[in-house]
C-alpha cells in the first residue's frame, strides 16, 4: 500500500491531522516530540463513484481505496545534523512515497515556536535539503571515481551535479526545474525532495475565514515547484473532532455549521492520493464493488496484476467502460446487450474511472 507521511515542526498539528485521518489514537500534545516513533494507519480515500456502483449493483461488500499514514516525530532545527530526533526522523520519512508537510498558523500561548507558517516551511526545506545534499555528495564523489573505469555514468553524475547545485544553495529538489529524465536518474537514492509535496496550512478555530489568505501566502513562497505542491488551508482540531463523530449525518451537520461543506480531510487525502499518481479503476458486481489503485500510465495487464499477480501473468483481455457510462445503462449485462463494453487487449492503458473485467489463463 502507497503511503505518505506528516512532516512539521513540534505541535504544528501532525497527530491530530493522523488521528482524524485513521482514526487512530496518536498522542496529540502541546509539548515537543510526544511523537518519538511513527504512528501508521490507513485512510480511506472517499470516492462517491464507488458507492454508486455499489448501489447499482447491489453489492454486499463495499471497498474504498486505501493509503497509509505515518505520523512522524516533530522536525526541529538542525536535525540533519542530529538535533531533536535528528537521523532516526530522516529515515523515517525516507520510508514514504509522499510527503505532507504540516504549517501551523495558528496562536497558542501553550506552544513554544512561531505561528507563522513561512517560518516553518523554511526550516523544513531547509533541513531535508541538508540531508539530501549530505546523500548527494557521497554519491557523487563514488560515482565520479567509479566513472574513470565505467564511462556509462556520465548521466547519473550530470543529475547528480544539478541536484548539488541546487541543494548547496538550501533550494529543495521540487523548486529546482529538474526535467523528468534528472529526476528519474535521481529516483534510486530515495532523496526526501524528489518527490511532491503536499502542503496543509492548520489555522486555529476563530480564524476559518482567513484560510484562503493562509493558503494564499503560503501558495506565494512556493510560485517555483510549478505543479510539484498543492496546499490545502483547514483547521485540524475542527476536522479531527469531526472525524470522531461516527454517525455521518451529525459529522455533516458539524462541518455544515461552521461553512465547512464536506471538509478539508476528503479534499486532502484525495489530493494525496493524486499527488502520488495513483488512479482508480473498479470492479463491480452483485457480490462486492472494489476500488483498485494503479499507476498512472500503467498497461491492463498491470492493472490487473493489482488484483492478483495471476490475473497479470495470464492476461488474456479485459472489457471495460467508464463507471458514468455503466450507471447510465444501469448494468453491467445491459453494458454488454448494448454492445458499449470495450475489449481491450495488452497495449491499453487504464484510465480513471475504468470499470474492469479481466479475461486470464494461467
Amino acid at each position: 500500500m502507497e503511503r505518505f507521511g506528516l512532516v512539521g515542526l513540534p505541535n504544528a498539528g501532525k497527530s491530530s491531522l493522523y488521528n482524524a485521518l485513521t482514526g487512530g489514537g496518536a498522542l496529540a500534545a502541546p509539548y515537543p516530540f510526544a511523537t518519538k516513533d511513527p504512528n501508521i494507519g490507513v485512510a480511506r480515500v472517499p470516492d462517491d463513484r464507488v458507492d454508486r456502483l455499489a448501489v447499482m449493483s447491489a453489492s454486499k461488500n463495499v471497498v474504498h481505496a486505501q493509503v497509509e499514514v505515518v505520523d512522524i516525530g516533530g522536525l526541529v532545527e538542525g536535525a540533519s545534523k542530529g538535533e531533536g530526533l535528528g537521523n532516526k526522523f530522516l529515515a523515517n520519512i525516507r520510508e514514504v512515497d509522499a510527503i505532507v508537510f504540516v504549517l501551523r498558523a495558528f496562536e497558542n500561548d501553550d506552544i513554544v515556536g512561531s505561528p507563522d507558517p513561512l517560518e516553518h516551511l523554511r526550516v523544513v526545506e531547509l533541513e531535508l535539503a541538508l540531508a539530501d545534499l549530505e546523500a548527494v555528495e557521497k554519491r557523487l564523489t563514488q560515482a565520479t571515481r567509479q566513472a574513470k573505469l565505467d564511462k556509462t555514468l556520465g548521466d547519473e553524475i550530470a543529475a547528480l551535479q544539478q541536484a548539488e547545485e541546487a541543494l548547496s544553495a538550501g533550494r529543495p529538489l521540487y523548486r529546482a526545474g529538474l526535467n523528468d529524465e534528472v529526476k528519474a536518474a535521481l529516483a534510486p537514492y530515495f532523496l526526501l525532495t524528489n518527490r511532491r509535496v503536499l502542503a496543509v496550512v492548520n489555522v486555529g478555530e476563530d480564524d476559518l475565514d482567513d484560510i484562503p489568505a493562509a493558503e494564499a501566502k503560503v501558495a506565494a513562497e512556493f510560485n517555483d515547484a510549478g505543479d510539484n505542491v498543492e496546499i490545502i488551508g483547514m483547521c485540524v482540531q475542527l476536522e479531527a473532532e469531526a472525524a470522531a463523530i461516527s454517525d455521518p449525518a451529525e459529522r455533516a451537520e458539524m462541518l455544515e455549521g461552521f461553512g465547512l461543506g464536506e471538509g478539508a480531510l476528503f479534499r486532502m487525502v484525495r489530493s494525496a492520493y493524486h499527488l502520488l499518481g495513483l488512479r482508480t479503476y473498479f470492479t463491480t458486481g452483485e457480490k462486492e464493488t472494489r476500488a483498485w489503485t494503479f499507476y498512472e500510465g500503467s498497461t491492463a495487464p498491470v492493472c490487473a496484476g493489482r488484483i492478483h499477480t495471476d490475473f497479470q501473468r495470464g492476461f488474456i483481455r479485459a472489457e471495460v467502460i467508464q463507471w458514468d457510462e455503466l450507471l447510465a445503462l444501469g448494468s453491467w449485462s445491459k453494458a454488454r446487450d448494448a454492445g458499449k463494453l470495450r475489449v481491450e487487449g495488452k497495449d491499453y492503458v487504464g484510465q480513471d474511472g475504468d470499470v474492469m473485467e479481466f479475461r486470464f489463463n494461467v
